[in-house]
């Protein structure tokens, strides 16, 4: 398992770590008489510039050029709104042809830098692609604007009985076209896979303006290579994603939900196993909050969910919902599952609470959900959302709290807090051996936050970065202690990765080798030259 040692020891990568903003000489800046061509395709409602044509002021400008975390500052001085493919189509193929950066923007609620102007590319913001297509409450197949925000598709089919197959915290803004360009994942994985599976088809304008068209709604259909997978978690390097088909599935009848307190870290994966057997096909969430991330929550007013002299000294919490056709039948499971955990000789939790009411449910979900919001409230958090063996969970939060301790930089004049909480339930399955041990690790999602009180600072950044890649790239699990040869072993199945959802965009680049091999690297490389070759989509993000 992973030994803060061995973490502590230099990287023996010998590439130079650095955030160098690419100068993109290759590219041309907009100009007046690029507005002027604009202007023939797009309504002057649908442009922004601060050029002097159309003088838009540049607050207007702001929610284009800066993240929502106020980390990512764009330097685009013109944004463009179009509202049909064709218009999509009309601009790529100019820009193609003058040299102009494209910069693909949804909600512009990323979280690595993904959908920010580095320089001087253009933005070309989706949110007026915003129409539903069609939907068949039959086969649950939804077809719809790229730029349709989340939730706004949730309410559409909610009157049909169905559900999105995704859910996120920023469902109010985020939009369907940047879930998939980021394969976001989310609270509902678990239960119904990526959307890798889900999308059945993207209609994509790529980098010289050709509209792809493959906004299939077949669920089943294997002729040939299945372009679509490119630009799921492509962050707009390869093309523009302006519609999608997605299957979406039936709404549970039934939805019920449990918090629980573990008097220890080590509880967690031996409750996820008891869990598992006796909800089965039920369980749709298995979430985990630290201490640290709960007393937070309790602070901005998530809560209490739980007595606080039953959670006592419990340095973990964990939320699990189930979704069913029966309510009475997963109801009853639910409280066989608390009174076994409670009445055990060496109980697994100190207590825990099951949802009553709809506002019950709402407010267990709200502790989990209103985690982020609560760390914009410290400060500036600095984010990492990593795949590790869920063993190391609390070793790769106390790894990073120890670091910034041995930097003099932990405290309210730095870094004023270190926690963890994230998905379990959506790791990779444990394969038992024939003598009973598991031959991988369990790996789940864990979302990292440091929270810098005072804002970000350079030497904060530098005292987190590469170090916090190094420990997610190092081998976390020694082979020999799961009983495996070792020249059988393929190296990559035990490393971490450094993006689990979030994706690349620019703030990971460099360290993308963390986790990718350089065979890997180049023939992502390569793939982006076949479908960008004068290097226009979304420059400067994904490929180091």
């Amino acid at each position: 398992m992973l030994s803060l040692r061995h973490l502590a020891r230099p990287s023996s990568c010998s590439r130079r770590w650095a955030h160098n903003i690419p100068s993109f000489s290759h590219l041309n800046a907009v100009n007046e008489q690029d507005i002027a061509h604009f202007s023939n395709i797009l309504a002057p409602s649908s442009i922004l510039s601060t050029l002097p044509s159309v003088a838009t002021p540049a607050d207007d400008l702001a929610p284009y050029n800066l993240d929502w975390m106020g980390k990512y500052h764009g330097q685009a001085n013109s944004v463009l709104r179009p509202r049909t493919t064709e218009q999509v189509s009309e601009i790529v193929k100019y820009c193609a042809h003058r040299r102009i950066g494209i910069v693909p923007q949804g909600g512009n609620t990323g979280l690595v830098g993904g959908g920010i102007s580095l320089q001087k590319e253009i933005v070309l913001s989706l949110g007026a692609m915003n129409n539903v297509r069609s939907f068949d409450p039959v086969s649950g197949i939804l077809v719809a604007d790229a730029g349709c925000i989340l939730q706004s598709l949730s309410d559409y089919i909610a009157p049909h009985n169905h559900i999105m197959p995704l859910d996120l915290g920023a469902k109010g803004s985020c939009q369907i076209g940047g879930n998939i360009s980021t394969n976001a994942g989310g609270l509902r994985l678990l239960r119904y896979g990526s959307l890798h599976g889900t999308v059945l088809g993207l209609e994509v304008v790529l980098p010289d303006g050709t509209i792809l068209d493959q906004l299939s709604t077949l669920r089943k259909d294997n002729t040939g290579y299945d372009l679509k997978q490119l630009f799921i978690g492509g962050e707009g390097t390869l093309g523009i994603v302006t519609g999608v088909s997605i299957l979406v599935p039936p709404a549970p009848q039934a939805t019920n939900n449990i918090f629980l307190a573990l008097p220890r870290f080590d509880n967690v994966l031996p409750l996820f196993q008891i869990v598992k057997r006796q909800l089965g096909e039920i369980m749709s969430a298995f979430e985990y909050i630290d201490r640290t991330a709960y007393d937070m929550g309790l602070k901005h007013g998530l809560g209490p969910l739980l007595d606080a002299e039953e959670v006592g000294d419990s340095e973990c919490f964990i939320l699990v919902e189930t979704s069913g056709g029966n309510n009475d039948h997963d109801l009853e499971k639910l409280n066989h599952l608390l009174e076994h955990l409670l009445a055990a000789d060496q109980p697994l939790i100190n207590t825990g609470t099951l949802s009553q009411s709809p506002s019950q449910f709402n407010s267990i979900w709200a502790m989990r959900e209103g985690l982020t919001e609560c760390c914009q409230k410290e400060g500036k958090p600095y984010k990492y959302d990593v795949s590790v063996p869920l063993a190391d969970f609390q070793k790769v939060v106390d790894a990073v709290r120890e670091r910034m301790i041995s930097k003099g930089l932990y405290g309210d004049h730095a870094i004023s807090k270190v926690m963890g909480y994230g998905h379990v339930g959506d790791g990779n399955t444990i394969l038992p051996t024939s003598e009973g041990r598991s031959t991988y690790p369990f790996v789940g999602n864990l979302h990292l936050n440091v929270i810098a009180k005072h804002g970000y600072r350079p030497e904060l950044e530098a005292a987190l970065e590469p170090f916090i890649y190094e420990v997610v790239g190092e081998y976390l699990v020694s082979p020999k202690a799961l009983g495996m040869d070792v020249d059988d072993m393929d190296p990559a199945s035990h490393k971490g990765s450094v993006s689990a959802e979030h994706g690349i965009g620019s703030m990971k680049t460099h360290a993308l080798h963390y986790s990718k091999s350089d065979v890997s690297i180049e023939w992502m490389r390569k793939v982006k030259q076949v479908f960008d070759p004068l290097n226009i989509m979304n420059p400067g993000k994904v490929l180091p």
